[in-house]
């Protein structure tokens, strides 16, 4: 399996004026190709292939308007073309319906204002790793590498990236085997939540960091100073980076959070299952904030990756699936409940079940995990028998995934 390992690094000035000059001619070369094809397209010409491409990126280096685009390694030109390439492919097949998922707009226009630049060298660049720990590019230097973990193995390619914080980052991609974890007997089901950001079928709640709301009065400051600052001057662009690096923060505590957790969720159970929820719709509710803040998407793609790599069972059930108005001990359909119900009691068993742990273990079953409600809070009280007891077991509604 092919994965990224990310570490930062420390650029000196000659660094970030090299890695300028780079970012820059990558965006030339990028936005010549695409024009040349929407200009294709528009006068009814036939579509500009790939080799073509390539072929006048080579003849414009030696005319003396684009002689300056060898300063910089050609393997990131050609990089830059093949990134285009894949953008109209992708474009292509989300068209024709072959992409599956949500529709891929074409590839748009590269400005040196975007808040993120990025080059990539690949093997055939000849970039290197040191002894001394430096990371040797073409035609930029050797450039300090912030270690925080050894690569597992020769790495196939490096992107530099530059995000919107200032920050410059190596992005190596390697191939990795780390075999399966010693196996384990528990298996768990996850219901994912805004008050507590998950709550697992052995009862166990986490609660929601809220990284987000923590860090809105500081945010709220560095906006406001941004806004009282005069547009193209130093001062904005201070203020703009100062609101970038509070923003960042955020974001690297809410993805160090969610890595900690799902190595932790992967390395003690055997199997995992968790909900498919609309992401996109709750986004456009009153919750909005608390949605992205909360970062489901990204922790279950974290959940899936590693449950692959290291040979563990994921399962995602329906987002139509009745987790919350089936009662996880005798299967029977309660109905709908409003959100400020957090614990009810079923009306067939008599148990009382708190809404998120319930809707876990349900998870679970609905993924065909056998799970115990050890550690859940539910307590059996007799009732009363129903009328219609004796023919409620066929009317049990237990949709099984």
């Amino acid at each position: 399996m092919q994965l990224r390992y990310d570490y930062r690094l420390d650029v000196w000035p000659r660094h970030q004026i090299a890695l300028a000059k780079a970012f820059g001619c990558a965006r030339v070369v990028v936005n010549a190709a695409l024009r040349a094809r929407q200009d294709a397209h528009a006068a009814g010409e036939p579509y500009i292939t790939d080799a073509e491409l390539s072929a006048r990126l080579t003849a414009s280096k030696r005319t003396p308007e684009r002689a300056w685009l060898c300063e910089v390694s050609s393997v990131v030109l050609q990089s830059a073309l093949m990134d285009l390439n894949a953008a109209y492919r992708n474009f292509f097949a989300s068209l024709s319906g072959k992409r599956k998922g949500p529709r891929v707009e074409p590839p748009r226009f590269r400005s040196r204002k975007d808040s993120r630049q990025a080059i990539r060298f690949t093997a055939n660049a000849r970039f290197k790793v040191l002894p001394n720990g430096k990371l040797r590019l073409p035609k930029v230097g050797d450039v300090p590498v912030r270690w925080s973990r050894p690569l597992p193995s020769k790495p196939s390619s490096v992107t530099v990236i530059k995000d919107s914080a200032g920050r410059y980052f190596a992005s190596f991609v390697v191939e990795t085997r780390p075999g399966p974890l010693p196996q384990a007997e528990p298996v768990v089901g996850i219901d994912l939540g805004l008050t507590h950001f998950a709550v697992l079928s052995d009862g166990t709640k986490i609660a929601s960091p809220g990284f987000l709301r923590r860090a809105e009065k500081h945010l709220r400051r560095r906006q406001r100073d941004l806004s009282r600052t005069q547009k193209g001057s130093h001062n904005r662009e201070k203020a703009r980076m100062r609101v970038a690096r509070a923003h960042a923060r955020v974001a690297d505590a809410r993805r160090d959070f969610h890595h900690q957790l799902s190595t932790r969720l992967i390395r003690d159970n055997q199997a995992v299952a968790v909900e498919g929820l609309a992401m996109k719709g709750l986004a456009r509710t009153r919750m909005a904030k608390c949605v992205h803040d909360a970062g489901w998407a990204s922790f279950v793609n974290m959940l899936e990756y590693k449950a692959r790599l290291y040979s563990r069972g994921f399962h995602r059930i329906g987002r139509l699936e009745p987790t919350s108005q089936v009662c996880s001990t005798c299967g029977v359909k309660d109905g709908p409940k409003p959100l400020h119900i957090r614990v009810w009691q079923c009306k067939w068993c008599g148990v009382w079940l708190d809404r998120d742990i319930n809707a876990a273990i349900n998870v679970a079953k609905a993924a065909g995990l056998a799970v115990t409600a050890c550690g859940a809070q539910v307590r059996p009280e007799p009732v009363p028998a129903q009328r219609g007891e004796a023919g409620t077991h066929s009317k049990l509604c237990q949709e099984e995934a």
